[in-house]
């Protein structure tokens, strides 16, 4: 099964992006040259596992038990706007992480995908940037830099990151075509 290992923000917070976001996206992105990300799917992804085989996932599992028992929660927040792999023509749009110190996520996401590693499970080795995909381009890369300029203003409330889970990926079984996410194990954080 295609999966990732992610944080997924609040409900509070991600009802706040949707009111940041509402206005903007009529007003800037009017012509469908972006897909933007429904609320339910938006997280932070630490690992993807393009394929995690289902008798690996109890190894996973455990593993990821076990760093979650030694392991804090963060408080963290959403933090002005980017674009994949540059506002001149991007793919991607995001919401910046705030975090308490630097690379704290970026410790995270390396021990997880170390874990997973030892448990069998193939780790997408993608350099992490921790970030909230916002929306899609629609086709070929697009300029952005108006877009960027206008989501750099996104500051929501800080939350209390106490949770990490695996959750499978299902491409094209959501609504329009979309993926479809289901949790599937849930680590809570000492």
């Amino acid at each position: 099964m295609r999966a990732f290992i992610a944080l997924l923000p609040p409900d509070a917070v991600t009802e706040e992006l949707d009111r940041f976001l509402e206005p903007r996206q009529d007003a800037l992105a009017p012509r469908g040259d972006w897909r933007w990300t429904r609320s339910e799917q938006r997280h932070l992804t630490l690992a993807f596992l393009p394929e995690l085989e289902e008798w690996r996932e109890e190894e996973l599992v455990e593993a990821g038990a076990a760093w979650a028992g030694r392991t804090h929660p963060l408080r963290l927040a959403l933090r002005g706007a980017g674009a994949f792999p540059d506002p001149g023509a991007a793919r991607v749009l995001w919401a910046g992480v705030e975090e308490p110190s630097a690379g704290s996520l970026g410790a995270w996401a390396q021990a997880l995908r170390s874990l997973a590693s030892r448990s069998g499970v193939r780790v997408d080795g993608t350099r992490f940037s921790a970030h909230v995909t916002l929306a899609r381009s629609a086709g070929r890369p697009r300029p952005a830099g108006h877009l960027v300029q206008a989501l750099d203003t996104l500051h929501t409330s800080s939350w209390r990151a106490d949770e990490v889970c695996l959750v499978r990926s299902e491409l094209g079984q959501g609504p329009g075509g979309t993926p479809r996410y289901a949790v599937r194990h849930t680590w809570s954080l000492v």
